[in-house]
């Protein structure tokens, strides 16, 4: 915790492009160290039979947990509510629900929790409130430092429906090239049988 603290101070003190950027990278290097992320991603690849891979659910997981930390920096940097990012990123998972395979939907629920686990809270939080405390002071910290494990917590939902919508598109493609292909054969051959 008091490491995370300390980065988070240090990259406070650098242009803020920097910092949300720095951000996003330590967003998505953290999942990367997560110890129930890779059992996850193991089970995810077993129950799916491979349709989604390992590798598939790490950058999933990697680029939401990266966005959530940017965007609540930025959130900390511009001073608003984090109800700004909640609700239409829960409406929004929600409903991709209705769209993708239930599938998807279980484990995207399920990442969301497993990639909010104790890294995140004793070093991404730390990290949260020592920039914030560089940029706004003390006083700020109860107000906006706060809410990152409810982002990083929301943003997996989002990009493993991605992948559920993904697959449905590339299945729905794939099915109307098959279609395409049976109806361009040539029905005015004539097939003799001996």
């Amino acid at each position: 915790m008091p490491v995370g603290y300390r980065i988070g101070i240090e990259l406070a003190s650098i242009n803020q492009t920097y910092l949300i950027i720095l951000s996003f990278i330590i967003g998505c290097v953290v999942v990367l160290a997560e110890p129930a992320v890779h059992v996850l991603n193991q089970q995810v690849e077993s129950i799916t039979n491979g349709e989604v891979t390992r590798r598939q659910m790490m950058i999933a997981l990697s680029i939401g947990v990266g966005l959530s930390i940017g965007l609540s920096i930025i959130r900390i940097i511009y001073d608003f509510s984090l109800l700004y990012y909640l609700i239409p990123g829960y409406l929004l998972s929600l409903g991709m629900s209705f769209y993708v395979p239930k599938l998807y939907t279980a484990i995207a629920f399920d990442s969301g929790g497993v990639a909010s686990g104790p890294l995140t809270s004793s070093f991404i939080l730390p990290m949260a409130i020592g920039a914030c405390v560089a940029l706004k002071g003390e006083t700020e910290v109860l107000s906006l430092a706060f809410g990152i494990v409810a982002m990083v917590a929301m943003t997996p939902l989002i990009t493993i429906q991605m992948l559920g919508f993904r697959a449905v598109v590339s299945q729905r493609s794939r099915s109307k090239a098959a279609m395409r292909r049976i109806l361009a054969a040539d029905d005015e051959q004539i097939i003799y049988f001996k």
